[in-house]
C-alpha cells in the first residue's frame, strides 16, 4: 500500500521522534494545518499504521518501501580554491576544529541507521583508507579519470548504486545531522533560499526544480546532498553514461545531467535547510571564517 505524501510526512515524523506527539507540536513541524494534520492521523490510524499515538510494526512495513538504502560521497577532486591545504590532503580530510569535514557527515549517516556507505576516491586516494579505523564499514570507489573529467566521472563510479541513495558532496560542514533521513519519499534536492546568490542555485515553483543556474534572485542555493528514488536511480545510471560520451560530457558536473542534459526526465522537488543546518566550504578564505586556528 502506497502512502500519500502527506501521510509519509506525519508518519515518517513520528518514526524519527518515536514518542508522542501532540497535533499542535506536528503542525509546528510541518507545513500542514492543523485540520490537515488531524484528518491525516485519522486516516493513519483506519489503515492500523498508529496506534495511541506510535507507529505500528504495520506503520514501519509501509514505510520500508521509503527507507534510504546507501549513501554515496563524491570525494575525488583535487580542491583548487583550498590551497595550500589540499596539495597534501585531500579536502574532505581536511580538519575543521578538529574534525574531518566528512566525519560529521558519515555520522550523520550512521545516526539514520545508513551503514551502506561508499567514498569515490581519486586524488592522494591512500589517504582515505585512515577513515577505516573510524568507520570500517566503508567501501572505496576508485575515480582514476578525476584529473582528465569534472565530477561526472565519479559519478560514473557509482552509477548503479544510485537507487535509493544519498548523492553527497564531501566537503559540507554539517550541523543539524536530522537532515540525513532515514526515510525519503522522492528524489531531492537540499537549498537555501536566497533573494539574491552569486552561486549555483535552484529555480523553484510548486515546490519542484525547474531551472539549475549560476547566480539568481529568490532562489535557492544548491547544497550538495540529494536525494535519488529507486526510479530515478535507475533512470540515472543510463543517462550519466549517455550524458558522459556527449561531445564534452565529460566537462560537465554530474547533476547537469539530471538538470541540464535530460531535464525532460526527472521531477525533483527542493528541500529546503538553512545557513545553520550546513556550510559549504569552498575557499581557504572560507575555512579560515568557520575555524580561525587557520589565520596564522
Amino acid at each position: 500500500m502506497a502512502l500519500t505524501k502527506r501521510q509519509f510526512d506525519i508518519l515518517e515524523l513520528l518514526a524519527a521522534e518515536e514518542k508522542v506527539m501532540t497535533q499542535r507540536q506536528m503542525e509546528q513541524r510541518t507545513d500542514y494545518s492543523l485540520g490537515l494534520i488531524n484528518r491525516t492521523v485519522k486516516e493513519l490510524v483506519e489503515m492500523k499504521a498508529l496506534s495511541e499515538g506510535r507507529v505500528t510494526p504495520l506503520g514501519y512495513e509501509l514505510l520500508e518501501p521509503y527507507k534510504v538504502r546507501r549513501a554515496v560521497f563524491i570525494a575525488a577532486g583535487f580542491g583548487t580554491r583550498m590551497v595550500p591545504l589540499t596539495f597534501n590532503t585531500p579536502k574532505p580530510l581536511i580538519r575543521v576544529h578538529g574534525e574531518r569535514i566528512i566525519d560529521g557527515l558519515i555520522d550523520a549517516c550512521l545516526q539514520a541507521g545508513i551503514d551502506e556507505i561508499y567514498i569515490v576516491r581519486g586524488y592522494l586516494a591512500e589517504q582515505f583508507d585512515q577513515l577505516l579505523y573510524k568507520y570500517p564499514m566503508l567501501k572505496f570507489l576508485e575515480n582514476i579519470a578525476y584529473n582528465d573529467a569534472n565530477n561526472i566521472s565519479s559519478a560514473m563510479c557509482a552509477r548503479y548504486l544510485l537507487q535509493g541513495a544519498y548523492v553527497f558532496e564531501a566537503d559540507l560542514l554539517l550541523y543539524r545531522k536530522e537532515l540525513v533521513k532515514k526515510y525519503q519519499y522522492q528524489s531531492n534536492y537540499l537549498g537555501i533560499y536566497r533573494e539574491r546568490t552569486d552561486d549555483w542555485c535552484f529555480i523553484v515553483k510548486d515546490g519542484l526544480i525547474r531551472e539549475q543556474k549560476i547566480g539568481g534572485m529568490n532562489c535557492y542555493q544548491e547544497i550538495g546532498i540529494s536525494f535519488w528514488s529507486p526510479k530515478d536511480g535507475a533512470r540515472l545510471a543510463d543517462d550519466l553514461k549517455r550524458a558522459y560520451e556527449m561531445p564534452g560530457g565529460k566537462e560537465l558536473y554530474w547533476d547537469q545531467t539530471v538538470f541540464s542534459v535530460f531535464k525532460d526526465h526527472y521531477q525533483i522537488s527542493i528541500r529546503e535547510c538553512t545557513q545553520e543546518d550546513i556550510v559549504e566550504i569552498d575557499t581557504f578564505k572560507e575555512l579560515k571564517a568557520v575555524d580561525p586556528t587557520y589565520n596564522v
